[in-house]
């Protein structure tokens, strides 16, 4: 997921996203411990993904706090 389609999603969506993506990262990280996963890298994606999502969300509220 690229930054301008985050910037797209409501605050809403991206923390629904965010939940999703951490159940997902949970579940990879536990067929990592058990077994290997096809590709490793989707960890690292997964988790830069939900900083993405994470930054995004803070700013929108820093943004909103310091407009009032």
């Amino acid at each position: 997921m690229k930054k301008t389609e985050i910037a797209q999603l409501a605050p809403d969506g991206i923390r629904e996203k965010i939940a999703e993506e951490s159940a997902s990262l949970y579940k990879l990280k536990l067929n990592h411990a058990v077994s290997s996963v096809e590709n490793p890298l989707k960890i690292r994606t997964t988790r830069r993904l939900i900083a993405r999502l994470k930054t995004e969300l803070k700013n929108r509220e820093i943004t909103a706090a310091s407009k009032k």
